[in-house]
């Protein structure tokens, strides 16, 4: 980007951009090349459909978006760091490798989506590529092999099929340092470099060579070993004859698999981060931890580390479940991702402690929201009422739907949803339930988003999600009051009093679009499971309001009186039997 000359006057430079736009929209239209703005601009459309970076494409200047390294002097972009941005899209490599200086690409821990381009292979300035903790599926394109100036991949924890492989160190010395962890899914199908043959011994660099020859020797002297000594086991003898090998190799992992017994402890944390976060549990014991809730089946911290890192830590206790079969559960929920539901850090497993651990969340829980809004220290917009009931349904529709096993909530309530710095909405506390006896009266703090059959179920879950949907509408809190929500909106309803179920910020600014999304949650809390909508029909219903309100707002922004159609949708919600209270 050109520097404006400090001569021009202050009231040339809107024409001038207005100018400059102009020419540059001729520019393209005309066949002309379009700049690196537009091409960035491009490709961020693409991996930011919901614009969480905030980008103004008509103000959009480069060296203005943070974490884009700018050369003024080449008016090139070298550097693109967008990790942890909440994006949610897909990578367009045909713009991204337009950027001729391209050298730094680091886009981990996101929410981006489809496959790894082929076409990367066309960004040939690329010496750090960082793609990790994303949604990425696919193969890994063969195509990364002719990037002749990587030094740095990290693909990582991805749905990925394949492995990165081992390039020639005698031609590339400097590709050392590529990080592997979890980058294949099923290394049978892996892909090979193109135009690469089957490597034999002879173009293996010499320090290799000399380290498969090592191996082998002690490889075939451990065989003689163990062949000639008949009083100890194979494992025993080969773990004792590694120990005094020269090659120093590990072995204590594998010791323990023979020596230790069933119920010997093993203080690990399973992470599902980055390496350079990880810390000791002795590191996490041994900090201050604030205890922020309890439960007969759990007990909730606040930990701070020497780093400044800051987790919410979950004590659970009282469980009746096999070591196993949690670590088992925990690896599958550890590699959920959506950007509606709070990622699992890391867990701990003994047989007398199970941790959990979450990122810990400043601002708070949906409850916290509510109560503030009703003690008259917070608003609470209806529009922001209608992006968290949205956010929610996309959670747990990915919980309940979006995989091979669903992973039904059982605990859903405004508490477990907490609450992002741009205020999206994270569901927590998913895939702990199967493991706590629900019959027991002690299982829930709060029972008033319980569904009446007290079942692990899809639709319980949507019975839950109705009577937290109801409490946007509302105002109130179940968990704070006690209230039965579901027999009170019903009763207020059949008395022809429903314009009295919202509260003050609802009937001030979305009364029209409540009526529907309060049908909706009716059918919810239907006492029937069989009468309750499925996830993905809620899910479309509130979309369904948030697109009337968007159109009607543009069309007739004064209205807000509720229709003679909304009404009689309302009715149609309630069983005849509903008792009032």
């Amino acid at each position: 980007m050109i520097h404006t000359k400090r001569s021009i006057s202050t009231f040339s430079i809107p024409w001038l951009i207005c100018i400059s736009s102009l020419l540059h929209s001729l520019k393209l239209c005309s066949g002309g090349h379009p700049s690196e703005t537009a091409y960035l601009l491009n490709f961020i459309r693409k991996v930011d459909p919901a614009n969480s970076l905030g980008v103004n494409q008509f103000k959009f200047v480069p060296r203005g978006l943070t974490g884009v390294k700018y050369d003024p002097s080449t008016k090139t972009i070298t550097e693109i760091v967008l990790e942890n941005s909440n994006l949610t899209g897909t990578i367009d490599a045909s713009s991204l490798c337009k950027l001729r200086s391209l050298q730094v690409l680091n886009l981990a821990r996101n929410f981006i989506r489809g496959s790894i381009p082929d076409s990367i292979s066309d960004c040939v300035s690329l010496t750090h590529l960082n793609l990790s903790n994303n949604l990425l599926e696919g193969k890994i394109p063969p195509s990364l092999y002719s990037l002749a100036n990587l030094e740095s991949l990290n693909l990582s924890n991805n749905n990925l099929v394949g492995r990165i492989h081992s390039f020639d160190q005698q031609a590339y010395p400097h590709r050392e340092e590529f990080d592997m962890r979890d980058s294949m899914t099923n290394p049978s199908s892996d892909p090979q470099p193109p135009n690469e043959d089957i490597k034999t011994a002879h173009h293996l660099s010499p320090y290799l060579f000399s380290l498969l020859l090592m191996l082998a020797f002690f490889s075939i002297l451990a065989f003689l070993v163990i062949k000639n000594s008949p009083t100890r086991t194979e494992p025993e003898e080969l773990i004792e004859f590694l120990k005094e090998s020269p090659m120093k190799i590990n072995v204590m992992e594998t010791e323990k698999e023979h020596k230790e017994t069933p119920t010997e402890e093993k203080p690990d944390l399973a992470f599902f981060i980055e390496e350079h976060e990880r810390f000791q549990i002795n590191d996490l014991l041994s900090s201050a931890a604030d205890l922020r809730g309890q439960s007969f089946y759990s007990s909730l911290y606040k930990v701070r580390l020497r780093d400044d890192y800051v987790f919410a830590v979950k004590r659970l206790k009282n469980l009746q479940v096999l070591i196993d079969d949690f670590k088992k559960e925990m690896m599958r929920v550890g590699h959920l991702r959506h950007p509606n539901l709070l990622p699992l850090v890391a867990y701990h497993c003994t047989e007398s402690e199970k941790l959990l651990i979450y990122r810990y969340q400043r601002k708070g829980s949906l409850l916290s929201l509510l109560i503030s809004y009703a003690e008259g220290k917070r608003e609470f917009p209806w529009r922001l009422r209608l992006h968290i009931a949205s956010g929610i349904a996309q959670g747990l529709r990915y919980l309940l739907e979006s995989n091979v096993e669903t992973i039904p909530h059982g605990n859903l309530k405004p508490s477990n949803i907490l609450l992002t710095e741009s205020d999206n909405p994270l569901i927590s506390e998913y895939g702990i339930q199967s493991f706590i006896d629900r019959k027991k009266p002690l299982a829930f703090s709060s029972n008033g988003y319980r569904a009446p059959e007290k079942a692990l179920t899809e639709k319980s879950d949507i019975y839950s999600f109705g009577v937290v949907l109801l409490e946007l509408l509302t105002g109130k809190t179940v968990e704070r009051t006690g209230l039965d929500l579901p027999k009170w909106v019903k009763a207020m309803v059949r008395e022809e009093w429903t314009g009295e179920v919202f509260d003050r910020e609802v009937n001030r600014a979305g009364r029209q679009w409540a009526f529907p999304l309060l049908n909706v949650a009716l059918q919810c809390v239907s006492n029937a499971p069989e009468a309750r909508p499925d996830i993905y029909e809620v899910l479309v219903k509130i979309e369904q309001v948030m697109s009337t309100q968007d159109d009607d707002c543009i069309s007739s922004p004064s209205s807000v009186e509720s229709t003679p159609r909304d009404n009689s949708l309302l009715h149609t919600a309630i069983p005849e039997n509903t008792e009032t209270p």
